[in-house]
């Protein structure tokens, strides 16, 4: 079942907002809402939307270590706890 069959007309939600709202909950694709012919909405289960706001707050944590690496931002953890404590941990 590709998008196309999933775009429907800002009517036809308020006809059937019940059936659509069951359909998602069900695990139906995202539902695309036109309005005078455009793509204005897009109605999903909130399973989905919370898991959808997960990945994206992780793949821009992502991006950020990125940057700071290519920055130059960031350290070895090597010796850190010496630099915390000044003092040198017990040979092992």
């Amino acid at each position: 079942m590709g998008f196309e069959t999933r775009i429907k007309p800002i009517s036809y939600l308020k006809a059937n907002s019940a059936e659509v709202i069951r359909e998602l909950n069900e695990g139906a694709p995202p539902l695309i809402i036109t309005q005078n012919g455009e793509a204005k909405a897009v109605l999903q289960d909130a399973a989905s939307y919370y898991q959808m706001q997960e990945t994206m707050a992780l793949l821009k944590i992502l991006a950020m270590t990125r940057e700071n690496i290519a920055a130059g931002k960031v350290h070895p953890v090597e010796g850190i706890m010496e630099k915390i404590t000044g003092k040198r941990p017990p040979d092992a």
